[in-house]
């Protein structure tokens, strides 16, 4: 597994912190992204884990709850960490195997932004995320991009 810390200009110590997981499902050259068509925000799927819930429940849980994919973790190939402010977030990246398909079970939220899973051929999904770079006004968005490029670019090297 591969560990990369990113430590912002204003990091001032962890008061806070939040762990997360993401799943990557790699099937016949394609990846299962999550993809808010309101925002055409793209997303590898995952959130944040609940209590007592270790990191590879949460990638359980999160991959059927936005993608209706029921997985296996086959192994965790990313631990990134990442502080800004009081708030440090570590997102655990497990590639999957895919068990069977079902309903996706959205947050009234997720539902909102119309959160649906696509699958996008991997070299597609590189291209998407690699524009961070041009995603100056929009920050949390270009943090997002940044982090899935950095996880699609260490799969590539652990996992292809």
């Amino acid at each position: 597994m591969k560990t990369i810390e990113i430590i912002g200009k204003h990091y001032r110590g962890a008061a806070h912190t939040r762990i997360g997981c993401r799943g990557v499902i790699f099937q016949e050259g394609k990846i299962l992204l999550a993809h808010e068509h309101n925002s055409n925000w793209y997303l590898i799927p995952g959130g944040g884990a609940e209590a007592g819930e270790s990191p590879e429940e949460c990638c359980i849980r999160e991959m059927q709850e936005e993608t209706g994919w029921h997985v296996k973790p086959a192994e965790c190939f990313l631990k990134l960490t990442e502080c800004y402010g009081d708030w440090c977030y570590i997102s655990y990246y497990f590639r999957c195997e895919a068990l069977s398909q079902g309903s996706p079970q959205l947050t009234p939220l997720e539902a909102e932004r119309g959160l649906t899973p696509e699958w996008v051929d991997f070299s597609e999904a590189e291209a998407i995320f690699a524009e961070h770079v041009n995603l100056t006004d929009y920050e949390e968005k270009r943090a997002s991009y940044q982090r899935e490029h950095m996880a699609l670019t260490v799969f590539r090297e652990e996992c292809l």
